[in-house]
């Protein structure tokens, strides 16, 4: 019915407002990720299967395992739904999810203004720092932070990852070498084309126990605490404030708690 048609059968302004307002919110639901999700039986998951122990190919089985990979394992299960990964990249992570290619991006992502942005970010399950990563044997040669920003000094980052910017703006005397994916920096650290890699507090810990020639270094100083989050649609409100209350949910049952000694996250303390 139209507006004279809804007056005319009594309606007056504030029924009107609260009719509209019931429309509107239905039309949003209808949009919503979750229901689409809930109607299709499958939920996808964007993950770049490169950052031990969020998310890794097994190289028993070749299958994605990690941190990231057993919560979306959780999520699936209790929404009652097929699991399925998408493959992506960090400097398309954004892309991957503004195009509809996958519904949440569960790949150990932090939060950035630049990713802000273009995407929407939950409350954090765990909050991460950065921290040097450098080869055993020169470990004793970067006494601080400033020992780093030097022109002699060549940093190495992936592009598209919050390091990038981390590095412009606390090392900007550096020498700065950008890597791209599928090579990832530590890489070029191990066979010798940078001196140092901004790491962090998550992942540094895993590579220098796979890697005994690499150390993680001043992780007593470590900066750029930053949020870890799931990354959701920007414009999908409703499917967000699920990933809120599904992250809250699962912090106060310990799943998240467990997780982090599964995987044997060094996490950041205050």
């Amino acid at each position: 019915m139209d507006r004279r048609t809804l007056i005319a059968a009594g309606l007056g302004a504030p029924a009107l407002a609260q009719l509209a307002m019931g429309q509107a919110h239905a039309q949003v639901a209808a949009r919503s990720r979750l229901q689409t999700i809930l109607q299709n039986g499958v939920l996808r998951a964007g993950a770049t299967g490169d950052f031990n122990p969020m998310s890794f190919r097994d190289p028993a089985t070749r299958e994605l395992a990690g941190h990231q990979v057993d919560c979306m394992k959780k999520l699936s299960t209790e929404l009652g739904v097929k699991l399925e990964w998408v493959p992506t990249t960090w400097p398309t992570l954004i892309n991957g999810l503004t195009a509809n290619q996958y519904d949440i991006v569960a790949t150990g992502t932090s939060v950035s203004v630049a990713r802000m942005k273009a995407a929407a970010f939950t409350n954090p399950w765990g909050v991460n720092a950065f921290a040097p990563l450098v080869r055993r044997e020169e470990a004793a040669k970067y006494a601080n932070w400033d020992s780093l920003n030097q022109p002699s000094v060549t940093v190495g980052f992936n592009l598209g990852t919050t390091f990038e910017q981390f590095v412009a703006s606390a090392l900007p005397k550096a020498t700065v070498r950008r890597v791209e994916s599928p090579v990832r920096d530590f890489q070029e650290l191990l066979a010798g084309r940078v001196n140092v890699t901004i790491t962090s507090l998550v992942e540094g810990s895993f590579l220098q126990k796979e890697y005994p020639q690499l150390q993680m270094i001043l992780a007593d100083q470590a900066r750029n605490t930053i949020p870890l989050c799931f990354m959701t649609p920007i414009d999908d409100p409703i499917f967000l404030n699920f990933m809120n209350n599904w992250v809250l949910l699962h912090q106060t049952s310990g799943f998240f708690a467990e997780l982090e000694d599964r995987w044997k996250l060094t996490l950041y303390r205050k």
